[in-house]
């Protein structure tokens, strides 16, 4: 498959927040259909109201279909999700923006698993209106892991910086018990591989946070450090990661430090976002470790200023093109680092060449 024919599913998400103004903007370039196909899972006469609110926006002509299986190429496709009377509430959370945002990720999840996207980037839901209509999940890491194969992993990401998370969405006094050298070390072992398979990296250094403050100060502060998570990049080291730490956060973002490395393991969620957020404000949140791919911006629903026409679209225009480079990057890692022998086997009698099979690729 050429990049050029990369279908790619962008979700609504909740229908009150900046979700649609975000999107309008990102694909308001003609050009932007050079690049990858475009297929929107949300509401038409709410992508319509959205464009009113935006000044200078050139109305977007969509192409309507049922599915990806549908979209043509050069087009801006739609596949038309909820109902045809949902009301718009700007800056509101309702049960029924929630539904809007439901409906739409589930089929272009569906859409994903079935082969006919490339990749889905999701604009923000909000969690707490997603659980009164039965989401069922803490966000969207969790219910991608749940379509998918693979273990996953929240790693935000940016031209400067990437950081993945040890644990992700679980309240701060279970993040200790939730701790094992085990479990970091798998970590490091499926980091160092999404880092050399999704974003290109030969072999990729990693920084590993400590847990407590000053790096728990030689046991003074707490004992994670020496008992769960240097024994964890020991043994990752062992099994050939290029892995240092544990470092006390504050100390490598302030100082610069995280520049040295390819990828930094925090411990919790907010150890590794607060930072990322403050020195990358339009980076992107990936789900890494499945068998499919998908992206979003790295802010939320933005509530306060929906409806205004103000929400700035670069990080869904970096989600979308990280999506596309990851989808990219993953196919030449596929190729390049498959058994050698597998090049030249027999089919019908004669040999099938690295050539042959790359022909056969862009077709799928």
């Amino acid at each position: 498959m050429s990049e050029y024919k990369h279908k790619i599913g962008i979700t609504q998400g909740d229908t009150n927040g900046v979700g649609w103004e975000v999107i309008l903007k990102a694909l308001a370039h003609p050009s932007v259909v050079e690049l990858f196909t475009p297929v929107v899972y949300g509401a038409k006469h709410i992508a319509e109201f959205y464009m009113r609110t935006i000044e200078e926006l050139e109305p977007v002509q969509f192409h309507l279909c049922n599915s990806a299986a549908e979209a043509r190429r050069g087009k801006i496709n739609l596949v038309e999700c909820g109902a045809k009377d949902t009301r718009i509430e700007a800056g509101r959370p309702t049960e029924e923006s929630a539904k809007e945002a439901l409906d739409a990720l589930e089929k272009a999840s569906a859409d994903l698993v079935a082969g006919n996207l490339a990749a889905v980037v999701t604009a923000p839901i909000n969690k707490e209106s997603m659980q009164k209509v039965g989401f069922g999940f803490t966000g969207h890491t969790e219910y991608f892991a749940s379509k998918a194969e693979g273990e996953p992993m929240m790693i935000m990401c940016s031209e400067i910086l990437r950081v993945a998370l040890q644990t992700v969405h679980i309240p701060v006094d279970k993040v200790a018990s939730s701790l094992s050298a085990e479990k970091i070390t798998s970590s490091l072992m499926a980091l160092r591989q999404t880092l050399k398979q999704d974003f290109g990296v030969v072999e990729p250094r990693i920084a590993v946070l400590s847990l407590n403050p000053h790096a728990g100060d030689g046991g003074l502060l707490g004992s994670e450090e020496e008992q769960i998570i240097r024994p964890a990049v020991q043994e990752a080291a062992k099994q050939g990661v290029l892995a240092f730490g544990p470092l006390a956060a504050d100390g490598l973002f302030a100082g610069g430090g995280y520049k040295k490395y390819d990828a930094i393991l925090a411990m919790y969620h907010d150890q590794g976002l607060t930072p990322f957020k403050a020195l990358s404000p339009e980076g992107v949140n990936y789900t890494a470790g499945l068998n499919i791919v998908r992206t979003s911006p790295d802010h939320g629903t933005a509530f306060d200023i929906a409806g205004k026409g103000v929400a700035d679209a670069q990080s869904m225009r970096n989600a979308i093109y990280e999506a596309i480079d990851i989808v990219r990057r993953r196919n030449d890692y596929r190729y390049w680092s498959r058994n050698p022998l597998e090049h030249f086997e027999r089919e019908k009698g004669r040999d099938v060449s690295m050539k042959d099979l790359q022909a056969a690729e862009d077709k799928e």
